[in-house]
């Protein structure tokens, strides 16, 4: 059946008007980016002479060096999640370790305000004579980029039929080998998106970096921070490096979007 032609132009209607709401700001920082003091004052100016000083200002301000940084918490922390989170979310689909209980709350941290959490961590770091580097911060972010991979993976591996378990059993595997060999291959797609979510979570956080390490060790949004300085916000220079900082983010977006909705769904699962 066709839909009417008034529904089709509400559709089309809604699509566009939730595409340009999510992108305006992206394409307002952009603007801002290649924009002088001067013409910042109007904010909704489109045609204007364009200048990379803003660009050079932040390339020299060590913003790639903070990116580095956080690329390695991210990878690390999602390589630690992926190990643990896959053998975790193995045990929770196909034995139901710990019933309902254990697979909701394993995301009880995500309800505790993250100024709670940060302070076991704060002072674990002090005790060690860590602070200001990078480790905190991992074992930070761990704390909630593991429960929701952990979550995220469930769905996925509750898809895959307990059928091919049993005949690479029957086929002399060990339970380990038949879990290597032939389940986890199965959710490598749901694997990659896990991935890619949780480096996402780990990019983007803030408060952890702000507070385990404000100083050399500085991870990436920590230093677009650094932006608002004590004579105001340095508008041009801060959308240059958040420009620097979104792009890998939308970019992988694009890559995770379907099998986003089906691991959040699909860790949602009661039984």
């Amino acid at each position: 059946m066709t839909r009417p032609r008034w529904l089709e132009i509400i559709r089309i209607a809604v699509l566009t008007a939730t595409f340009v709401f999510v992108l305006f700001p992206i394409v307002w920082v952009a603007l801002a980016s290649f924009k002088t003091s001067g013409q910042m004052a109007e904010p909704f100016l489109l045609a204007f002479s364009p200048t990379l000083e803003n660009w050079r200002s932040v390339l020299d301000s060590g913003i790639f060096a903070a990116a580095g940084r956080s690329l390695i918490v991210g990878v690390v922390t999602v390589s630690v999640s992926l190990v643990v989170g896959s053998m975790g979310a193995y045990v929770i689909a196909k034995y139901r370790a710990g019933g309902s209980l254990t697979r909701f709350g394993m995301l009880a941290a995500q309800v505790v305000p993250p100024a709670v959490m940060v302070f076991p961590f704060l002072t674990m770091a002090q005790a060690l004579r860590m602070t200001d580097t990078l480790l905190p911060v991992i074992f930070a972010h761990l704390s909630f980029v593991l429960p929701l991979v952990t979550w995220f993976l469930i769905g996925f591996f509750e898809a895959v039929p307990s059928s091919l378990e049993e005949q690479a059993r029957v086929d002399g595997f060990t339970r380990w080998q038949a879990f290597r060999l032939v389940v986890l291959p199965q959710v490598f797609p749901g694997i990659g998106a896990a991935g890619i979510f949780g480096f996402t979570l780990s990019w983007n956080d803030m408060f952890y970096g702000l507070i385990l390490a404000p100083g050399n060790a500085a991870i990436l949004p920590v230093a677009i921070s650094s932006f608002n300085t004590f004579r105001g916000v340095q508008i041009g220079a801060m959308s240059a490096a958040i420009m620097i900082a979104i792009i890998p983010v939308v970019v992988a977006s694009f890559f995770i979007q379907r099998r986003l909705v089906q691991g959040i769904s699909g860790g949602a699962v009661k039984y």
